[in-house]
């Protein structure tokens, strides 16, 4: 499962950096591209407001 970037995203910028893979894409909100997503959480676990988690 990948992980998703909720409406509370304040497009600081700090999981991009952290993403392994560079699946996060810059924008009002934030988006992660599934396909390239590997479900590492590194991105969740720097996000400063937790607008970050798994997909349910």
């Amino acid at each position: 499962m990948a992980y998703v970037i909720s409406d509370d995203c304040t497009a600081c910028g700090t999981c991009i950096d952290e993403c392994p893979v560079e699946a996060i894409s810059e924008g009002d909100i934030y988006k992660i591209d599934p396909d390239i997503c590997t479900d590492c959480g590194s991105c969740a676990d720097v996000c400063p407001v937790e607008a970050i988690s798994p997909e349910e």
